[in-house]
């Protein structure tokens, strides 16, 4: 009754703010207040600058003719640009060896990080030790970690091929070919990935109370049984906005691409698809092909994104 008869004082007071000539008036309490617009305004300018501008441009910029010979009287051309890049066996060549890159790295960036974790999450001795040597890759500059491993894999002085002798193993060839540039490429990435993966995985395990354990070995189960049914999913909410972001970061991973095979050698063969769309860009001065470039493998991230989180309910636990 007390609840019914305060809803009833309210509607009263509600009708009270309407007015004889039957005008409603906004409660004194629901009045704009423009502070809060206020202070969120110059941080609004600022994005529209560094982020929106440069986006509505890029996307003008993909239907014109823009190039070296056209810099400033470029004209608009329509959809050739894109039509231009779809049919090009480059782009096609390029997108398979972005997904295996793509997938290979966060495979093992995946694996290694959680195997990692697992290992530091139990009471073993010097673990903190250990966290700090294991996250280093990840805290050094990624620049001078592309540059380091491009000297190790130098193949007449590089200490991989001095450790391959050692060991009564052939010489291999990794930056003059172009499956042995991308294998270099890729075992630089991986070094460079899993303190990522290692670091959330961590902070995942060590929310899990150790009572679900203690109760799963009173029911008799075994650690796969635990790893199954409780490690992996209670897991899954921390590491698929992770495997998203990782797997975001490393398809538009352009410095270990860049550097480790210094700018697509042998022949331009050693590129990804971010790699190829700066050289395009910048080296060869195609812009309004490379904008075009960028706007597809946008859309593809976009696609990606938006299903990948949706299909595994990633988000779920933040609502």
């Amino acid at each position: 009754m007390q609840v019914a008869t305060k809803l009833e004082r309210t509607s009263v007071a509600q009708q009270s703010a309407t007015t004889q000539d039957g005008q409603t008036h906004e409660p004194a309490g629901k009045k704009f207040n423009p502070v809060p617009y206020l202070y969120a305004l110059p941080a609004l300018i600022v994005m529209a600058a560094v982020v929106l501008y440069p986006f509505i441009y890029n996307v003008v910029v993909s239907f014109s003719n823009m190039n070296l010979e056209h810099f400033q009287d470029w004209r608009f051309k329509g959809f050739s640009n894109y039509i231009s890049v779809l049919t090009d066996s480059k782009f096609w060549w390029f997108l398979f060896k972005t997904i295996l890159w793509t997938a290979t790295n966060v495979f093992f960036h995946v694996t290694i990080g959680v195997f990692l974790a697992i290992l530091l999450d139990k009471n073993i001795r010097a673990k903190n030790l250990f966290r700090v040597i294991l996250i280093l890759p990840w805290a050094v500059p990624q620049y001078i970690t592309a540059l380091n491993w491009r000297g190790l894999f130098n193949s007449e002085y590089g200490a991989v091929n001095q450790v391959l002798a050692v060991l009564g193993l052939e010489r291999v060839q990794w930056l003059s070919t172009e499956w042995g540039a991308f294998a270099a490429c890729l075992i630089a990435n991986i070094w460079l990935g899993f303190p990522f993966m290692m670091v959330v995985a961590l902070g995942g395990l060590q929310s899990i109370p150790d009572a679900l354990y203690e109760a799963a070995e009173i029911d008799g189960a075994n650690w796969y049984h635990k790893l199954r049914h409780i490690t992996i999913p209670l897991l899954k909410p921390v590491m698929i906005p992770a495997i998203t972001l990782g797997t975001i970061w490393t398809f538009n991973n352009f410095n270990v691409v860049w550097l480790v095979s210094n700018g697509g050698e042998p022949s331009d063969q050693t590129h990804i698809l971010v790699s190829w769309v700066y050289k395009v860009g910048l080296n060869y001065f195609r812009i309004g092909y490379a904008a075009a470039f960028s706007m597809i493998i946008f859309v593809m991230l976009l696609v990606f994104s938006w299903n990948f989180i949706k299909r595994t309910k990633a988000t779920q636990s933040v609502y």
